[in-house]
């Protein structure tokens, strides 16, 4: 879960990784970070680079976004000479905010039980020292 860890409640409390089950497939910090990517760099490609993966991972995992939203999450336009590009849609844009959304609603639910387990495992670590 990218929640900003910046804050002080995110940071004193841990973080969540949110992974979303749907019946057409699932959704995770991967793929929302790559669809930022994309609309950041302006290409799938540059996107995928920017995050350490495959020009065929990044593309293979924006097929299976589009599959899962049954639209296109992204928007590209081939290469050639003058190169190509990719933006996200509409789709693309409101499933990024839907996900964000989510994850800072579950983080904001779970910190309380998050803090809690922070102070067990420093207090182990602490009496293991």
């Amino acid at each position: 879960m990218t929640v900003d860890a910046s804050s002080d409640t995110a940071g004193d409390a841990g973080l969540l990784s949110l992974r979303i089950d749907l019946p057409q497939g699932r959704i995770g910090p991967g793929k929302i970070d790559l669809l930022e990517a994309i609309d950041r760099e302006g290409s799938i490609s540059a996107a995928g680079r920017a995050l350490g993966m495959s020009y065929k991972r990044a593309w293979d995992l924006v097929d299976a976004l589009n599959k899962l939203l049954g639209q296109a999450a992204v928007a590209a336009s081939p290469g050639g000479h003058r190169g190509g590009g990719a933006t996200l849609t509409e789709a693309g844009r409101s499933l990024v905010a839907d996900y964000r959304a989510i994850e800072r609603a579950a983080q904001r639910a779970a910190e309380p039980r998050l803090a809690a387990l922070m102070r067990r495992t420093r207090s182990a670590q602490t009496a293991t020292e």
